[in-house]
């Protein structure tokens, strides 16, 4: 049977409550709202908290709103809320099309949107999703709030930018008109871990690209994304060709390991199909004033 090793067990009723939590326990507590994540890597012994904080009572971190000219999603809100909101849906499709590929409806029911962040899983959708979209994350601790990038959010795998005494409290993304989202994943049986995935977000001026995003998960792209594939668009008008140079350059940048998923060179390959059609999905939605 497998267990975990001891822990204590703290429950927090509020965000101070929280962090007050993780200040007098130390840097080996933790927190759990869905434990989708944690729990099994617990039971393997592969993380081993000595303080377990409960925040499913923290309610108050459990929304998808305007706000500001920026969407902003708290950090208990779970996928299944992000399959289902409106608003995500009306400016970016790419959010329901990740979560629709995460784990099964009772993971998305439990899970947050702020604990698989945190788990900084390499191959974990949201995380492609954010970094295309060029989203922010706000971290509080009892001496404030602080706002990172996304992009700066994941130092490693399995690592983030949340010190210890620290919570992810929010995630923020700008509300873009002209603009289009998609997001591609190929996996070997439904809900599984991603053997590649790719999402994209394109803004249009005139035909001409304003703004544009690239994230990618499971093939060991840096930060979740490729900086050199969309200077190649940016600015540029999106046309076939120039899709098609971006997804090559994605494939030559990213960097992922050989796997029961697959060989390398079948993943990078992969990765450049995902970009390509990714980014075409999203020039198309752009073109035709969807966001």
């Amino acid at each position: 049977m497998q267990v975990p090793a001891p822990f204590t067990y703290e429950r927090a009723h509020d965000v101070d409550g929280a962090v007050g939590l993780l200040e007098r326990h130390g840097p080996e507590a933790r927190l759990i709202a869905g434990g989708h994540s944690l729990l099994p890597m617990m039971k393997l012994r592969l993380a081993r908290p000595e303080t377990l904080v409960d925040i499913n009572d923290l309610h108050d971190l459990d929304y998808i709103r305007l706000d500001g000219g920026e969407i902003a999603l708290g950090a208990l809100t779970r996928h299944a809320g992000g399959l289902g909101s409106g608003l995500l849906a009306e400016h970016y499709p790419i959010f329901a099309e990740a979560e629709r590929v995460i784990a099964d409806p009772l993971v998305r029911n439990r899970g947050t949107v702020g604990g698989s962040l945190c788990q900084a899983d390499p191959a974990e959708d949201l995380s492609a999703v954010f970094a295309a979209l060029h989203g922010r994350a706000v971290i509080r601790s009892s001496s404030g709030s602080r706002s990172v990038d996304m992009r700066e959010f994941h130092v490693g795998p399995y690592e983030t930018a949340v010190g210890p005494g620290e919570m992810l409290v929010e995630l923020r993304v700008p509300v873009r008109t002209r603009s289009g989202s998609a997001y591609e994943k190929v996996e070997r049986r439904a809900g599984d871990w991603a053997v590649a995935a790719a999402g994209a977000f394109v803004q249009l001026d005139d035909g001409v690209v304003a703004g544009v995003g690239i994230g990618m998960s499971a093939v060991g792209a840096r930060h979740f994304t490729c900086p050199p594939a969309e200077e190649i668009l940016a600015g540029q008008e999106p046309t076939a060709e120039r899709i098609a140079a971006a997804a090559r350059t994605c494939a030559e940048h990213c960097e992922p390991t050989a796997d029961q998923r697959g060989p390398v060179d079948y993943k990078r390959h992969l990765t450049g199909v995902l970009v390509r059609r990714a980014l075409s999905r999203a020039v198309a939605a752009a073109q035709g004033g969807v966001a």
